[in-house]
């Protein structure tokens, strides 16, 4: 097989969460194990850091991959999903694994998959942790892919545990309560290993005391430990209760929402000094300000073009998309043009009741299973005051767009990943 032969094979063969969504989802660790042992554990041949989160691990995951790059390390970063090549899930140095690399662990071990029907993330995972391990890695980042406790990532122990932030999303199988969500999230906790929440919410809170407590778990927040100021230039002033500070710390990555992703990024680095880890100051500014450079990510408010201004985000959730709006209100421009497509197993609704009522919608539907039907998308946006038209692909929807806006106009593209990832 080729690699897009490869790919069609794993797309069609084993069930895919980001396009089929729960029936895809596999609540034990069991594949994952079994997939383990017959690799020999590779997870244990390297470093790790976990982070898990509803929104912001990705960010912050690609934030710690590229520090540990300026300070030296050979670093891999396990993410997902993926945006146009499945191979972004898994990178060195900001490099994505070979496609031949792919090829032939799909080729090896048909027969093992054949056998133990892993789903498409847990075959994936395994191929991550072979690859970091036969390519002798220092370190990984490891973002978790749904919840934490039964996610397949959760095999490993890592040098820190850090989660992001506790919203509703993917209630369905992690529960319909902050409560229930902070508890499948809070799974990565381990037994004597520093772990750092990023914000504190008062639904939430005792659950992670409670579980590091059971673990003896250092715990510390970082929304407790840092205050964080931006100035009219976009830089950051971060400091640190204990006096540690950043001073005009710049980041590539330009979503108002990173200034509750740093801290979380900055109140790491203590443990992983502790774990032996040498990183600088001046390494911690040259890595969160070249993310991009050293990592690829995009997706995170990313500017497509000036003129009209054309921006992309991946919040897909009531909590991201009000930091979206939030921006959105900071923006200058004459007539904002919202391409948006969303997936059936959110809480639309809710969503669609805090974006812009002044907004001129193109309403479109990703190419995915999972994705909601434009018209009925539409119809929902109506109900909340929401007004467009309705288009059959995300291409032609953004299309619509670019002819209807003026130069002094802003389009916006969102709510939902799988919609960025057809723009990009």
């Amino acid at each position: 097989m080729n690699y897009q032969e490869t790919l069609n094979w794993l797309f069609s063969q084993l069930p895919m969460y980001q396009r089929e969504g729960q029936a895809a989802y596999k609540a034990n660790l069991d594949n994952t194990i079994q997939l383990d042992r017959y690799f020999g554990h590779p997870h244990k041949q390297f470093k790790t850091i976990h982070v898990a989160g509803t929104n912001g691990k990705g960010s912050v995951s690609h934030m710690l991959a590229s520090i540990l790059q300026e300070a030296g390390y050979k670093t891999g970063l396990y993410t997902s999903p993926h945006l146009k090549d499945f191979r972004e899930r898994i990178k060195i140095n900001g490099e994505m694994i070979s496609e031949r690399y792919v090829v032939e662990f799909v080729e090896n071990h048909t027969g093992l998959f054949a056998q133990l029907k892993p789903s498409f993330f847990e075959m994936t995972v395994a191929m991550a942790f072979k690859y970091f391990a036969d390519s002798q890695v220092d370190i990984a980042v490891i973002e978790v892919g749904l919840g934490g406790r039964l996610d397949s990532t959760n095999i490993i122990t890592p040098l820190a545990s850090v989660i992001t932030n506790i919203s509703f999303d993917h209630m369905a199988l992690l529960g319909n309560t902050l409560e229930k969500i902070a508890t499948e999230k809070a799974g990565i906790i381990k037994p004597g290993i520093p772990a750092i929440i990023g914000s504190r919410d008062a639904h939430s809170d005792f659950v992670f005391e409670k579980k590091a407590a059971s673990c003896q778990a250092p715990l510390s927040f970082a929304s407790d430990e840092w205050t964080t100021t931006l100035d009219e230039k976009g830089r950051y002033q971060l400091k640190n209760k204990s006096g540690w500070h950043f001073d005009q710390l710049e980041s590539e990555l330009k979503g108002l929402y990173q200034r509750k992703n740093i801290p979380a990024v900055l109140e790491t680095i203590p443990a992983l000094r502790k774990a032996g880890l040498s990183i600088s100051d001046e390494q911690i500014r040259q890595g969160i300000a070249k993310v991009i450079t050293n990592t690829g990510l995009y997706g995170r408010w990313q500017t497509l073009a000036q003129h009209p201004l054309t921006v992309c985000d991946t919040g897909h959730n009531i909590d991201g998309l009000t930091e979206t709006t939030r921006q959105l209100k900071k923006c200058t421009y004459r007539q904002l043009h919202f391409v948006i497509g969303m997936v059936n197993d959110k809480d639309i609704d809710s969503v669609l009741q805090i974006l812009p009522t002044d907004a001129i919608y193109y309403f479109c539907k990703a190419a995915i299973p999972r994705a909601m039907q434009e018209k009925q998308l539409a119809e929902k946006a109506l109900a909340a005051g929401l007004k467009g038209n309705c288009y059959p692909s995300v291409a032609e929807a953004y299309a619509a767009a670019r002819k209807a806006a003026a130069p002094e106009d802003m389009i916006y593209i969102g709510g939902s990943t799988f919609v960025v990832a057809e723009v990009i």
